[in-house]
């Protein structure tokens, strides 16, 4: 097996692994598949890694139910830089209205890696979010939208904001999406990182 093919595989398991241990709330191993600088940007938080970490352990420990399934992935590699794109789901459940739902969004992790002392690791990851639907879990329970606050967020997550704003977090609205300037934009930043750009982020 050519080293290539080893590192696409490496970064591979490091996407699995971030579904896998984030999901089951085992923290420690969690954090290897960052480096110390890592970066996580989603609708509910932007920020460093670590502070992720610790925001996730808080909630997972009062309840919040946020799950993640993965689909294929494909890896850009050149030398000890990548990105990966990843297909996944978000799921999370929670009540809205006093009526318990589930949320379902479909969509791409979009992974920044660098191999630092032999080890490939997430520098940046920042979710595209493509579609989403909310479904009651009782089929037979009236959910009545508030139409004014849900067309206030973007559509390839509309219904997850809409839930996560309802349990009290506050949601970013410019995230990237299947189609616009926001996302090509993420590629742009991506084929850069991949060509050795300083930082995982636009200047």
């Amino acid at each position: 097996m050519d080293d290539a093919v080893q590192d696409r595989l490496a970064i591979i398991e490091v996407v699995q692994n971030w579904a896998l241990w984030r999901d089951a709330g085992d923290w420690e191993r969690f954090r290897t598949v960052w480096h110390h600088d890592g970066w996580m940007s989603a609708t509910w938080f932007q920020g460093p890694a670590e502070e992720f970490i610790e925001v996730s352990r808080a909630g997972f420990d009062d309840g919040v139910s946020i799950l993640h399934f993965l689909g294929g992935s494909s890896v850009d590699l050149n030398g000890r830089r990548a990105t990966a794109q990843t297909k996944m789901t978000i799921s999370q459940r929670a009540a809205v209205d006093g009526v318990l739902v589930d949320v379902v969004c479909t969509g791409r992790f979009f992974d920044f890696f660098e191999k630092r002392d032999g080890r490939w690791g997430i520098v940046r990851r920042q979710p595209i979010y493509e579609k989403d639907r909310m479904d009651p879990l009782d089929p037979s329970a009236i959910l009545k939208l508030d139409q004014e606050l849900l067309a206030r967020f973007p559509e390839g997550y509309r219904h997850l904001a809409y839930l996560q704003t309802k349990i009290g977090f506050t949601i970013k609205l410019d995230m990237p999406q299947l189609k616009g300037p926001v996302v090509e934009q993420l590629y742009a930043h991506g084929r850069a990182w991949v060509q050795g750009a300083t930082s995982a982020f636009p200047a």
